[in-house]
């Protein structure tokens, strides 16, 4: 392979090199062999766990916001900005070290950015201040990013008829953290303390290290490009494939409205007329963990009948979720709490199963650069969830609950307007069947 690069070293331009390269390596079958057999049922579950336990680092401090402004004398709006900067660290950490997949075997990425993780979360657990917060929050947001390694890694490893079912399952593992994640820190903070919960992810991750160690199969290398030339490829991936522009734009319009609820749902929570503790605000991460259930059968429709009908259909699902909690305001507060579950229960369904059919979509365009579109796809998704994180607490502080109602709904009709836009690249089409694609 490294022949082959240079090869083509001594093209006029680096566009050029890359895509020489690229049309070479998609020629060629380079996985190994023993590649394509490595992804048993037992590993794909080790791997599902893998991404659990990293992208729920994301997500620990959501239900705990209220504990740590009171005890740290910051204001609601203040303490909006911590998952807001690990929102932002994650998309800077998909954008600037997700291409690094495409150039280095993903297992020695991951055991890395596990070993930074801890230490980020280590000095969440010890900030004495809003600074060192707000810097180890991004520094978790930039570090977690090892789940996407595992992820792209997994679509590179699975047979192409079963591609979406088996990403499918490693993303119930990854959504399935990120929900239950904030069941388990909204009680141990209001039970041990929010910063008990911090030295708790650390160790969590320490466990992670070993389990990667032990279990996580080594990827190949795909290309030899340098890094200054990965980072030009993404323009040109973004360029010359439409479907990953419509993916990415989709992807962080659904986030937008995910994270705008979840960001602000503890502070609503908190105050009138509920006045609930972090632990409520965690559990109804139960409520949205039915929605990773759904992760693999979505994989699963997307391989029979095409990932373009299943994005349509839960982006519509999102926006429809998220509208019926307009009507909250009309019923007393216990009846208000269930008509949240429900919509929990419908806009997580849509999210995960939007994230699914969208990472089928684009693990099927180009093998030789599945961790650069990755990368392209879930900079969208994150760039999206910070830019909720913050819009919502802006307008729960301005508007109310409902004006964030009014701003997940707008977005995730706008994601579905979007997916309605007919594919217009030539050969295969990409939201077809990966049978099709074969």
């Amino acid at each position: 392979m490294r022949n082959t690069y240079n090869h083509y070293a001594d093209a006029p331009s680096t566009q050029e090199r890359i895509c020489l390269y690229n049309s070479a390596i998609m020629k060629a079958d380079i996985l190994p062999a023993h590649s394509r057999n490595v992804l048993t049922r037992s590993t794909v579950l080790l791997l599902a766990t893998i991404t659990g336990l990293a992208v729920a680092t994301l997500y620990y401090s959501q239900p705990m916001l209220a504990l740590m402004g009171r005890d740290l004398h910051y204001s609601d709006g203040v303490m909006s900005l911590v998952p807001m900067l690990t929102q932002m660290g994650y998309a800077a950490g998909l954008l600037f070290l997700g291409p690094l997949g495409d150039r280095h075997d993903r297992r020695r990425i991951v055991m890395i950015k596990a070993v930074l993780l801890i230490g980020a979360l280590v000095a969440s657990a010890a900030a004495p201040s809003m600074a060192v917060l707000a810097v180890a929050s991004l520094l978790i947001g930039l570090t977690s990013t090892l789940a996407q390694d595992v992820v792209s890694g997994t679509a590179m490893l699975a047979p192409d008829h079963s591609r979406g079912k088996t990403v499918g399952t490693v993303m119930t593992g990854l959504l399935l953290g990120i929900l239950v994640s904030r069941v388990v820190s909204g009680f141990v903070a209001e039970y041990l303390g929010w910063r008990e919960m911090f030295y708790i992810a650390a160790a969590s991750i320490g466990g992670l290290l070993v389990i990667a160690w032990r279990g996580m199969p080594s990827t190949p290398v795909l290309t030899q490009l340098r890094y200054g030339a990965l980072m030009a490829s993404l323009g040109h991936l973004w360029q010359k494939y439409p479907s990953v522009r419509r993916a990415a734009i989709a992807q962080g319009l659904v986030a937008v409205s995910f994270s705008a609820f979840w960001s602000t749902l503890a502070l609503i929570l908190h105050g009138e007329p509920f006045h609930l503790g972090s632990t409520v605000a965690g559990i109804f991460g139960i409520a949205g963990a039915a929605g990773a259930l759904i992760a693999p059968f979505a994989g699963k429709l997307a391989d029979r009948h095409g990932p373009e009908v299943v994005t349509r259909l839960s982006t519509a699902l999102s926006a429809a979720s998220f509208g019926i909690m307009a009507f909250a305001p009309f019923f007393a507060p216990s009846h208000q709490v269930w008509l949240l579950v429900a919509g929990v229960i419908g806009f997580d369904l849509g999210m995960q199963a939007t994230t699914v059919s969208h990472q089928t979509i684009i693990y099927g365009i180009d093998p030789a650069a599945r961790s650069r579109l990755n990368a392209i796809l879930l900079f969208g998704m994150f760039a999206g969830m910070s830019a909720g994180a913050g819009l919502g607490g802006w307008i729960l502080g301005q508007f109310g609950w409902l004006g964030v109602v009014a701003l997940a709904v707008t977005s995730s009709a706008l994601a579905f307007v979007v997916r309605l836009t007919a594919s217009t690249e030539g050969g295969p089409a990409v939201g077809a069947p990966a049978t099709a694609r074969s």
